[in-house]
C-alpha cells in the first residue's frame, strides 16, 4: 500500500542514495506537446534538505526537461527498486534551472563529481512525496556505470561541446527555449 510523505526522511534518502538509476519526467502546457521521461545515472541526484532535491543535467542531444521547466516548472522523478526489496518512490514539485554562469551554479555543481559536459543544475522543491509496492518491477543486477558519456565529452572538449550545446540545446522538440547561455 502506498504512503504519502511530508517530507525524505531517513529512510527515504537511504533508498533514494542506494538507487543507480531515476527517471525524470516533464511536461509542456501545450496540449499537444510532447511529454519527455529521461533516465539518469552517474551519482547525479542529491537531496538538498527533506524536501528540497537537485540532479546534475548533461549535454544531449535533447533540452526537454529544461525547456519544460523553464515554461511551467512542473517535474518528477521515479525512482525504482531493481534490486533488493520492491519499492517505488515518486517526487514530484516544483522545478528551476541553474545554467553555467548563474550565481548559484559552482556553488550547487559542487556538490556532485566534477565532470565534463555538464550544461546546469536541476533543482526541485517537492510538493508531493510518494511510495508503492513495486511488485511489477523486474529484479536487475548493477554491473556499473557506463564510460561513454565522459569518454565523449573527453574526446570533445570544453569547445565543441559548447558548440554542440548552441546548435542542439537552445530549443526543445516543440521549439520552447531550452538553454539561455548557448
Amino acid at each position: 500500500m502506498g504512503k504519502l510523505y511530508d517530507a525524505i526522511d531517513d529512510r527515504l534518502a537511504a533508498f533514494l542514495g542506494k538507487q543507480k538509476v531515476f527517471f525524470v519526467a516533464s511536461a509542456p502546457l501545450a496540449a499537444d506537446g510532447r511529454l519527455n521521461l529521461s533516465p539518469k545515472g552517474l551519482d547525479t541526484f542529491r537531496i538538498l534538505d527533506p524536501r528540497t532535491v537537485a540532479y546534475l543535467d548533461f549535454t544531449g542531444s535533447g533540452i526537454e526537461t529544461v525547456a519544460h521547466v523553464r515554461e511551467n516548472g512542473r517535474i518528477a522523478f521515479l525512482f525504482c527498486a531493481f534490486e533488493g526489496p520492491p519499492k517505488i518512490v515518486r517526487l514530484h514539485g516544483a522545478a528551476e534551472v541553474i545554467e553555467r554562469g548563474d550565481d548559484e551554479f559552482a556553488r550547487l555543481s559542487a556538490l556532485f563529481p566534477q565532470r565534463l559536459g555538464v550544461r546546469s543544475v536541476v533543482r526541485a522543491r517537492l510538493d508531493r512525496i510518494s511510495d508503492s509496492c513495486g511488485y511489477g518491477v523486474p529484479l536487475y543486477r548493477y554491473e556499473g556505470d557506463r564510460s561513454q558519456l565522459d569518454d565523449l565529452a573527453s574526446r570533445m572538449g570544453e569547445e565543441a561541446i559548447a558548440r554542440y550545446r548552441a546548435e542542439n540545446n537552445a530549443r526543445s522538440i516543440d521549439g520552447l527555449p531550452g538553454l539561455r547561455r548557448v
